[in-house]
């Protein structure tokens, strides 16, 4: 009972309207999702451990996986959320049961599997700004011994920006996804299940709009910072159009695919069940961004990046009710990242630029856990891990296409690291009563090191940042106070070694500080309380609160002379949330009501910058449905739902690109819309 998850079902998925990665920050303590620069990418932060980087080559300290998949990189965590059985939440360091190791714990996704019984099933909903959201399912047995799913889900429509020079919408959505499943049982004790997904994201990325007046280098009139958190600005240069392969009419956008296959077996021994489950995933990503939200060539940007992961895990584990319980096993991964960054810079110094480079990393893992009961009240259990990570960066290097000109950089900048890293966790249970479980622990989780691959202006900004090390206690609680009321609590201290994050180093060849991500340590102190209720028939109530604050314990390890010992880490303290539902009968018919809300704190993501341009403010959301469906349970439901019918105004970031572009991603508008959902 390790580092108690946040468990969320797909019914509450739906009711939560919880409908891609970054809703879950709005139903989970102490997790935050930034997309970076508005762009699809989404930055996990858990219990204040995370890592902010537009590029997509970093690793995240928190994990993500897919039926047991496990993600390389974070960019591969984007897109919809269909077919869900459950999302489960870990907090803190993990790697010692399963997959990939973390310092901040892993989001495990779960789909619904195939079924003997033929089941098929639809849902599809309609809500402002023309948005449309559908999905639908069939599942069944094929032959003998053989079951199948397939599964589909699509969005489209729901821009509610606006071009503040020309009036033309943004935010329109173009998504389409297929995941399909066959699970083949050839005899009592074998089992396999063979899964594929495709996924295509041509949906516009949203805009940013400016929070402070917007003076272009090349002498034109300056833009009024924006007094609407909905306008927002882009034009597109019709060279560097033609050099990113795209229309020059083209809005900021994707044209995203994520792509893959998985093959899991089982063989059940008796006393032991031998798990192999092999995959690989390939995502494109064509993205053009205009960062600094304007009609002005000053920051456009575009991605062209292609992922490639193998992964294969081994694992073996007991099955018997005995005292001991153990599990041993072993991870590969192989990945090669080709990402060419492009970078329009006309307007301010005058060329197109281009970053390009190729990164391949080789992971190799052997982990193991054991836990004895030595009586009915007293468990412990004991983990190990050992990581093995090469990791080369090759090619890298900054030049301008137009005017033609040598690199920045005079030459190819590249570099490995190599990361031999141990890990586990030791935890001690007691159950006092039947009701109620203590539990202590202590793991150390590890992230490898990696490189900056932004825009690169000398040899410096190529130099490998060291791996990160995590050391976690936590105490904690859970206990069935009463058989309608649940109560789950703890308190956590994180000790961190070498924590990556951006910073500045001094080049001696522009003498200038450049940014490049270093190495700092610092320590962590919180605690998270969920709660669930049901007083009386038909009443549900859930509660989570989570408290975390931060503070660097040494300068960072960089070369700007700056000490931030005993400054405060970035990100925000207070996490607040809950639902409340009632259900009562009218007629043959039951009503449902449902409301939900979140509260996100106030932080700085550049506070070290002494501006308070870049805090955001803190927060509250509130979502409601109200359905109808048969009494008896029947297969229909018909939902109404609002999602910030508050109308909050709100940031979920805020960054900057050069000196003069001072832009923030805004919050979603309330919205209103009605679901209709059938299952055979």
């Amino acid at each position: 009972m390790w580092a108690s998850p946040t468990v969320l079902s797909g019914e509450s998925l739906a009711d939560k309207s919880i409908t891609y990665v970054n809703d879950l920050q709005n139903a989970t303590p102490s997790l935050q999702i930034e997309p970076a620069f508005g762009s699809g990418q989404p930055q996990f932060r858990l219990r204040g451990v995370g890592f902010i980087d537009y590029t997509s080559n970093n690793t995240s300290p928190v994990g993500a996986s897919l039926d047991g998949v496990a993600y390389a990189l974070p960019i591969q965590a984007q897109g919809q959320l269909f077919d869900i059985d459950r999302v489960e939440v870990l907090r803190g360091p993990q790697g010692t049961l399963y997959g990939r190791n973390t310092t901040g714990g892993v989001i495990n996704f779960i789909s619904n599997r195939p079924t003997s019984d033929f089941h098929a099933g639809f849902s599809a909903e309609y809500g402002s700004h023309n948005a449309v959201t559908a999905e639908g399912f069939v599942s069944g047995a094929v032959a003998q011994g053989l079951t199948a799913r397939l599964s589909v889900a699509t969005e489209q429509g729901g821009a509610w920006q606006r071009n503040r020079a020309t009036g033309q919408e943004l935010g329109d959505k173009d998504k389409v996804a297929v995941r399909g499943q066959l699970q083949w049982d050839p005899a009592e004790g074998l089992n396999f299940r063979l899964g594929a997904h495709f996924a295509q994201d041509k949906s516009d990325e949203q805009g940013l709009y400016l929070l402070r007046a917007y003076s272009p280098a090349n002498g034109a009139p300056t833009i009024p910072a924006d007094t609407s958190r909905y306008a927002t600005g882009w034009s597109l240069n019709p060279v560097f159009a033609k050099i990113i392969g795209i229309d020059a009419n083209s809005k900021r956008g994707l044209n995203d695919s994520n792509n893959g296959v998985d093959l899991t077996a089982n063989v059940d021994f008796g006393p032991a069940k031998l798990t192999g489950i092999t995959a690989y995933n390939k995502l494109i990503r064509r993205e053009y961004g205009d960062w600094d939200a304007s009609q002005y060539f000053d920051s456009d940007e575009y991605f062209n990046s292609n992922l490639s992961v193998f992964s294969q895990e081994l694992r073996i584990a007991s099955t018997g009710n005995g005292a001991l319980g153990w599990v041993a096993g072993a991870f590969y991964s192989n990945e090669d990242l080709q990402e060419n960054f492009y970078s329009d810079f006309t307007d301010r110094l005058g060329g197109i630029a281009l970053t390009r480079y190729e990164q391949v990393a080789n992971s190799v893992g052997v982990f193991g856990q054991a836990n004895y009961r030595f009586t009915e009240a007293f468990n412990a259990t004991v983990g190990v891990r050992e990581d093995h990570e090469t990791r080369e960066l090759k090619g890298l290097n900054t030049g301008f296409l137009v005017p033609s000109i040598p690199s920045f950089t005079g030459g190819a900048l590249g570099g490995s690291t190599i990361s031999n890293l141990p890990s586990g966790k030791l935890e001690l249970d007691y159950k006092p009563t039947q009701r109620t479980l203590v539990y202590w622990s202590i793991s150390r989780g590890v992230k490898s090191g990696g490189f900056t691959a932004h825009n690169t202006l000398s040899a410096p900004a190529a130099d490998p940042f060291q791996p990160e090390k995590l050391t976690a206690y936590e105490i904690g609680v859970k206990s069935d106070i009463t058989r309608t009321l649940r109560l789950d609590a703890s308190m956590y201290y994180y000790r961190y070694k070498d924590q990556q994050i951006l910073g500045k180093v001094f080049d001696d060849t522009s003498q200038s500080f450049i940014g490049r991500f270093v190495n700092a340590n610092s320590r962590i102190s919180a605690g998270e309380v969920e709660l669930e209720w049901r007083p009386v028939s038909g009443v549900s109530i859930s509660q989570y609160v989570g408290f975390a604050e931060g503070y660097y314990t040494s300068a960072l390890l960089d070369s700007s002379d700056n000490d931030f010992n005993g400054r405060a880490l970035s990100f925000p303290k207070w996490s607040y949330g809950g639902d409340v539902g009632y259900s009562w009968n009218v007629s043959d018919f039951k009503v449902t009501a449902e409301g939900n809300y979140s509260f996100h704190d106030t932080y700085s993501q550049f506070y070290l910058l002494g501006s308070d341009d870049y805090t955001i403010r803190k927060y509250w959301l509130a979502n409601a449905n109200l359905s109808l469906s048969p009494v008896s349970g029947g297969p229909w439901t018909v939902a109404l739902w609002g999602r910030n019918i508050l109308n909050k105004n709100y940031d979920v970031t805020r960054n900057f690109f050069l000196p003069s572009s001072e832009v923030a991603a805004a919050g979603e508008p309330a919205t209103v819309g009605i679901r209709v959902s059938y299952r055979y």
